[in-house]
């Protein structure tokens, strides 16, 4: 079946536009030939005198275009003959209609190259990248928003996984455009079918025909592919697992069975979450909060293979009907940018990222990082350093549940809901039982529970007012025999985390006397952000309980906030150790003294200075908190009043300077200082300097010396500097 090989690249050339485009010699030989007899002569070449059975034109007329045509191009023809004749062979056998049509428009695409005797080139509307970031570029930052915090091997095996995922997506199955319509009726299939058209074009066909230019699915493809097939890909790669268990080696048995699903289902939450910060082309390494919780892995785990879901006809393994337009343009490089190129200039003072690596990969101690298992926690572990752990090892858990009057219910829910209401109704004896149970089974409130070994031990019961802008707490209790084990400070940390998903970032909630304890070591306080307005008429009011608020950071990530916290302290203190161990050298000690010396300046005792010690100038620190405030109030409304102080009264906007955030790795502006100062932020004069420090040397960084900007931040930093000094905060 099929079509002849020299379609097309042996064309008859004969004067008067023949039409014949294969030649036919008149002595074809036998079918099948004779079978070759050892040592035979070679059989003679074919006399290109002879006549075309279909012209009747010399045969040579169809080969003289390729008499001066070099090896290489000839064997790229024939390759390019091959994909023509395989193209042939799917157009006919392909029943579905969208896919049909690429073919047709790719096998036309490869003649006209042949006539031509050029390289094909897709012609399309768009070059990939069709979309950035990248699906590639996306799963790594999200490996790096959400684990880059986790210990060396249990990252690499974070690593591993991701290259798994990339790897089913490269050599996935796309459903066609009906498949789809079928299956999701509501869905933007337009925008889909123009997808899978490139899909074919640049990724699958070219698997197959190995003349079309081929790009991975991952690399020129972005967020809009991945969440049309994200679904369905994860459902079958979980059933094909779960199928395949028993032919796993054990020892990557957890890894797929276990830790594959939880890496899907994070990864899902920021697929399908509009503000994830990790589709953002500004995305930058350190640049984004931990905001999930970690999983931790085995350390074993080298990539594993799962097949692709989804049944293949023999002919998709071609491709495509184009976008008609015009001809392919110059690639853009899909590749993600070199260490050089994303190498910034550094801020005088920062520590060098390569440094903090370094010095993390020395850190062997588990407890110090806070590995998966700590056997012994200090007398300075976090509140919720115990909860924490438990969570990771699946002794507790965390789910936000609620009652529904129009879902069917769900029995273990319901179960949950009766023992939030038990633990609320013991923990809260003022509290009447017909008012707790009202609300916990209240289908606008939802619960965060708290399970351990199946059964309820404590909840947060809440209501969500999104159009306010805040969340009331209305109960908050852990059962009596589970106190004191960090799990009311998770139990939080979780919640907060919940509200920064769902963009509320205020809490209002009464406390009665003993709870405001509590809620203060939450980071509540008596003074709330929420005007009034907004909560009055709200909130339940209880008479002798105080309000109390809390605002919400989306930047930290509370969960992990305090194990972040720990592997900052061990960081300073291995650099602190590095650098004691560069300065360190052994004077020997004083004898001044022993000859009647009573007192000496310290600067005279040998190797003080090569500590980093200056000697204390008139720049003391003020004792008294007021006056400090007063004075730096006094100096920063002075540096706001500057006329060359316009350009940093406010942040930055990405749109006025591109790739501001790109460059800057730590932003500064008047307006955050002065909120700074305003929430006595400011403790020493130094963090106050250092702040306004930051403002001069980014303008410095990010713009040329002869722009007005650089002009105003040297202007604006001398005049600081001079205020200060009138304070006497530094010596003059």
């Amino acid at each position: 079946g099929g079509i002849p090989l020299s379609l097309e690249l042996n064309e008859c050339t004969a004067e008067g536009a023949c039409k014949c485009n294969g030649w036919k010699s008149q002595n074809p030989p036998p079918t099948p030939p004779p079978p070759t007899p050892p040592r035979a002569e070679q059989p003679i070449a074919v006399n290109l005198l002879e006549p075309c059975r279909s012209c009747s034109h010399p045969l040579g007329d169809h080969v003289t275009h390729l008499e001066n045509v070099s090896e290489e191009v000839m064997n790229r023809l024939l390759g390019i003959a091959l994909d023509v004749e395989y193209l042939y062979t799917c157009v006919h056998k392909e029943e579905d209609a969208d896919t049909k049509q690429v073919y047709f428009s790719l096998f036309k695409l490869l003649r006209k190259c042949i006539l031509q005797m050029g390289r094909p080139v897709v012609e399309a509307l768009e070059s990939p990248p069709f979309e950035k970031p990248s699906i590639e570029q996306g799963v790594n930052n999200f490996v790096q928003y959400k684990f880059s915090h986790l210990p060396s091997k249990e990252r690499q095996t974070i690593v591993e996984l991701a290259k798994m995922f990339l790897n089913q997506i490269n050599y996935w199955q796309l459903e066609t455009p009906s498949q789809r319509r079928q299956r999701v009726p509501t869905d933007d299939v337009a925008g889909y079918k123009i997808n899978y058209t490139r899909w074919l074009c640049y990724c699958n066909v070219p698997q197959f025909c190995d003349s079309l230019p081929r790009y991975e699915a991952t690399q020129i493809f972005g967020r809009t592919l991945l969440r049309s097939v994200f679904t369905v890909m994860r459902k079958q790669l979980l059933e094909q697992a779960r199928q395949e268990k028993d032919k796993l080696p054990p020892e990557k048995r957890t890894l797929i069975l276990t830790h594959f699903p939880k890496f899907l289902s994070m990864l899902e939450e920021e697929v399908y979450s509009p503000n994830s910060p990790i589709w953002s082309e500004d995305f930058m390494v350190g640049s984004a909060p931990q905001v999930a919780r970690p999983l931790y892995y085995t350390n074993s785990s080298s990539p594993v293979e799962l097949s692709g879901g989804g049944s293949v006809s023999p002919a998709r393994k071609t491709a495509s009907a184009l976008e008609p337009s015009l001809s392919g343009e110059k690639r853009k490089s899909s590749e993600p940018l070199s260490h050089e190129d994303t190498k910034k200039a550094r801020v005088i003072g920062d520590i060098p990222m390569e440094l903090i690596n370094e010095v993390m990969s020395t850190i062997t101690d588990p407890t110090a990082m806070l590995g998966p298992e700590t056997s012994l926690l200090s007398a300075h572990s976090a509140r919720d350093e115990a909860a924490r752990l438990e969570e990771r090892r699946g002794v507790i858990e965390f789910h936000v549940i609620g009652n529904s009057l129009n879902q069917k219910p769900n029995k273990k829910i319901l179960m949950w809901l009766v023992g939030l209401q038990n633990v609320f109704s013991h923990q809260l004896p003022r509290m009447p039982k017909e008012y707790i149970t009202r609300l916990v089974f209240d289908p606008y409130h939802k619960t965060l529970s708290l399970i351990k070994d199946g059964r309820v031990i404590g909840g947060i019961c809440f209501r969500m007012f999104p159009s306010q802008g805040f969340t009331e707490i209305v109960f908050c209790a852990v059962t009596s025999n589970e106190q004191v084990k960090g799990y009311g400070t998770h139990l939080m940390n979780h919640l907060k985390e919940y509200h920064i998903k769902h963009e509320i970032l205020n809490f209002l909630t009464y406390a009665d006397e003993y709870a405001i304890g509590y809620f203060k070591k939450q980071g509540f306080s008596k003074d709330i952000k929420v005007p009034k307005a907004k909560y009055v008429g709200y909130i339940k009011d209880y008479e002798g309980a105080t309000l109390m608020g809390c605002e919400l950071n989306p930047s930290i990530p509370y969960t992990e906030f305090s194990v972040i916290i720990k592997q900052q302290k061990e960081i300073i203190k291995k650099l602190i150790e590095r650098k004691q161990a560069q300065i360190r050298k052994v004077y020997p000690g004083l004898s001044c003294f022993k000859e009647g010396v009573r007192q000496i300046p310290i600067e005279s005792i040998p190797g003080i200075r090569e500590t980093g010690w200056k000697p204390m100038g008139k720049g003391k620190e003020m004792k008294d908190p007021d006056q400090l405030y007063s004075t730096l109030k006094t100096i920063l409304q002075q540096v706001k009043s500057h006329q060359n102080a316009w350009p940093f009264m406010e942040p930055v906007k990405k749109n006025e300077a591109p790739g501001y955030y790109q460059v800057i790795r730590f932003p500064m502006d008047l307006k955050t200082m002065s909120e700074r100062l305003k929430s006595r932020y400011y403790t020493t004069r130094k963090l106050f300097m250092a702040d306004m420090q930051r403002i001069f040397t980014n303008c410095r960084e990010y713009n040329p010396p002869e722009s007005e900007y650089y002009k105003c931040a040297n202007l604006l930093e001398k005049f600081f500097y001079t205020k200060i000094k009138e304070a006497g905060l530094i010596d003059k």
